[in-house]
C-alpha cells in the first residue's frame, strides 16, 4: 500500500497592492477603447477604423480650405450639423466595431472568464458601452473641432458666437456617441458572428431612419407638419437633431423637427431611455452569457 506525500512547493498568499474597482474598470475601458480601433490587434483590424476616421475629416478639411480661399461664412459646415451629413460614415463605423466590442466574448464563450475573477456584471457592461461612446465621440468631434480652429485661424467673424455653436455641437455629439453606441451595442451583443452583426446594426440605424423618412415624406405632402416632426424621434440621428435645435438653439439639418420646448424635452428623455434601457438590457445579457 503506497503512502501519499506533501511536497511544500513555496505557495504563498499575495500580500501586495491591490488596485480596487476602479483599476478593473478603467483597465475594461482602456482595452476595449483601444479595440474600437483596431489597436493592439493584427493590421487588418486597423483598417476600416482609420479609413472612416479619415473620410470623417475630408469635408471638415474641404471646408476650412473652402473659407480660407473665399472668406465666405458659408463655406464653413456648421458644426452641429456635420454628424447628421456624415452619419453614414458613423453608421458604418458603429455597425463594423461594435460587434468587435460586444460580440467576440460572447462568440468564443470567453465572459465566465472575466467573472471569474472580481470583475462586476455592471462594470464589465458599462465599461464596454462607455469604451464604444468613446471612439463615436471622437470620431465626431475631432472634425468638429478641425472646423473651430479651422475658422479661428481663417478669422471666422464673430469668435464669441462660433465658440458657442463649438460647444453646442460638442455636446450633441455627446449625445449621438450614448444613443448610437446604446442601440449598436444591445444589437450586436445578440448576434455573436460579426458578419450578422454588422447587418443586424446597419438593418437597426436603417430600418427606423427609413420608416420615419416614409411618414414625414406623407405627413408633409398632407401639411400636418406636427406629425412630420414628431415622426423624427424614431429615426437616431433625427432624435438627437430636435436635442439640439430645441434646446441648445442649432440650425436644423433634418427634414421635421418636433415643436418647441416640449419636443426638445421628449427628445432628450427618449434618448436617456435609450441609454439606460441598453445598460439593463446588456446587463442581462452578458450575466447570462457569464453563466454558460
Amino acid at each position: 500500500m503506497s503512502t501519499s506525500t506533501i511536497h511544500d512547493i513555496g505557495y504563498r498568499h499575495y500580500e501586495g497592492r491591490r488596485n480596487g474597482r476602479s483599476y478593473v474598470l478603467r483597465s475594461l475601458y482602456v482595452h476595449n477603447l483601444r479595440a474600437a480601433f483596431g489597436l493592439g490587434r493584427p493590421a487588418r483590424a486597423k483598417i476600416m477604423p482609420f479609413i472612416l476616421g479619415a473620410l470623417m475629416l475630408l469635408p471638415a478639411a474641404g471646408s476650412v480650405a473652402a473659407f480660407a480661399f473665399t472668406n465666405e461664412e458659408d463655406a464653413l459646415i456648421p458644426y452641429s450639423e456635420y454628424a447628421d451629413l456624415m452619419q453614414v460614415i458613423v453608421a458604418i463605423f458603429l455597425a463594423t466595431q461594435a460587434p468587435v466590442l460586444a460580440s467576440r466574448e460572447v462568440r468564443f464563450h470567453v465572459i465566465p472568464l472575466y467573472f471569474s475573477r472580481p470583475v462586476g456584471h455592471l462594470d464589465f457592461v458599462v465599461a464596454k458601452a462607455g469604451a464604444m461612446a468613446t471612439a463615436l465621440f471622437a470620431l465626431l468631434a475631432v472634425p468638429v473641432t478641425v472646423l473651430y480652429v479651422g475658422g479661428l485661424v481663417t478669422k471666422a467673424p464673430d469668435s464669441g458666437e462660433q465658440l458657442l455653436r463649438y460647444l453646442g455641437a460638442l455636446v450633441g455629439c455627446v449625445l449621438y456617441a450614448l444613443v448610437l453606441a446604446a442601440i449598436g451595442m444591445v444589437v450586436a451583443a445578440f448576434t455573436p458572428r460579426r458578419g450578422f452583426g454588422v447587418a443586424a446594426v446597419i438593418a437597426a440605424y436603417m430600418v427606423p431612419t427609413a420608416v420615419a423618412g416614409a411618414v414625414q415624406g406623407i405627413a408633409e405632402a398632407e401639411t400636418n407638419f406636427t406629425l412630420q416632426g414628431w415622426m423624427g424621434l424614431l429615426a437616431p440621428f433625427n432624435l438627437v437633431d430636435i436635442v439640439e435645435v430645441r434646446l441648445l438653439g442649432a440650425e436644423s439639418a433634418s427634414p421635421g423637427i418636433a415643436p418647441g420646448i416640449a419636443g426638445g424635452v421628449v427628445a432628450l428623455a427618449v434618448c436617456a431611455a435609450l441609454v439606460l434601457g441598453s445598460i439593463a438590457i446588456l446587463y442581462r445579457r452578458f450575466r447570462k452569457a457569464g453563466l454558460s
